[in-house]
């Protein structure tokens, strides 16, 4: 397993669960320093037409207080490019169901031209924001 300087990934971690755990732990396992983008509530709506349960401060408390986790930022937009860039990353850490999506394929072209590697990460099946937003919503 190849051993990187900094780390970087990204999520909502909107009622964090085991699965955001275990990509926080398999990523931490690979990097001296990890970089944990959390998405505003502004993003969140962009892309999933929806807010978080959770608010975005609240939010980068419980993953900043995550020992595998070095620094938290906010993740303002949902180019990565960017934030590899900016904080000098050498690996982005992504779930296994983004493994080849179109999206992930550009980002693994743009990363390749700034030396950072794509790893992706085994995905906990069974459990996500969503499906517990849904167990709520059905009591």
């Amino acid at each position: 397993m190849k051993q990187y300087k900094v780390g970087y990934t990204t999520g909502v971690f909107d009622m964090f669960h085991i699965g955001h755990l275990n990509i926080l732990r398999r990523a931490k396992e690979q990097c001296d320093y990890l970089i944990v983008g959390v998405s505003t509530d502004e993003v969140v709506m962009s892309y999933k037409n929806k807010t978080p349960i959770i608010p975005f401060e609240e939010r980068c408390a419980i993953v900043e207080a995550i020992r595998y986790v070095d620094r938290v930022v906010p993740q303002t937009s949902m180019d990565k490019l960017d934030a590899v860039k900016r904080f000098g990353v050498n690996a982005v850490f992504v779930g296994s169901d983004w493994q080849g999506t179109p999206q992930w394929i550009e980002y693994e072209r743009a990363f390749r031209e700034v030396l950072c590697d794509v790893v992706y990460l085994q995905h906990t099946d069974g459990i996500s924001s969503s499906i517990l937003r849904d167990k709520l919503n059905k009591k």
